[in-house]
């Protein structure tokens, strides 16, 4: 039960804040949520759940309101090329980000239910840290002072 929303014209930035609201909670729980929630990214969301709940009624023949949001991905898409004047006749040139919203329902196991994470949002793998020891410290050389000598 999957639903997609390719090219939005919304931040991906912007659409994981509210991504990362949803993820893993029950679909009316998740529809509530997304209509009390006063974002562009919200609306896109709600209009991506609704799409896999009407998938997954029409398709599979399942009931929705059991389901839960098991996936929530925000990915970055193309981005249109525009430009602002500035002074001497040049142009600043500005991104406007697009994103693609892919949404998964299934069902909630006996285990708690665990949201994805993106690959993006996972830590870089730390290897095992070797037993330190005591940096071995360096004689320090003294500088020389010279004395000046008195000529009397």
């Amino acid at each position: 039960m999957q639903a997609h929303h390719y090219s939005a014209r919304l931040a991906p930035k912007k659409a994981n804040l509210v991504a990362q609201m949803v993820r893993g909670l029950s679909v009316p729980d998740a529809m509530e949520l997304l209509r009390k929630t006063h974002k562009k990214a919200a609306r896109l969301v709600e209009d991506v759940l609704r799409s896999a709940i009407a998938n997954a009624e029409h398709n599979f023949k399942q009931d929705p309101q059991t389901m839960v949001i098991k996936t929530v991905f925000v990915n970055q898409g193309t981005h249109y090329r525009r430009g602002t004047p500035m002074a001497r006749g040049r142009v600043r040139p500005l991104k406007k980000y697009l994103c693609h919203i892919s949404l998964t329902l299934g069902f909630a196991t006996d285990e708690k239910a665990k949201p994805s994470i993106r690959v993006s949002d996972r830590k870089a793998p730390t290897l095992p840290k070797k037993e330190e020891t005591a940096p071995k410290k360096k004689p320090v050389a003294k500088k020389k002072t010279s004395v000046p000598s008195s000529s009397l």
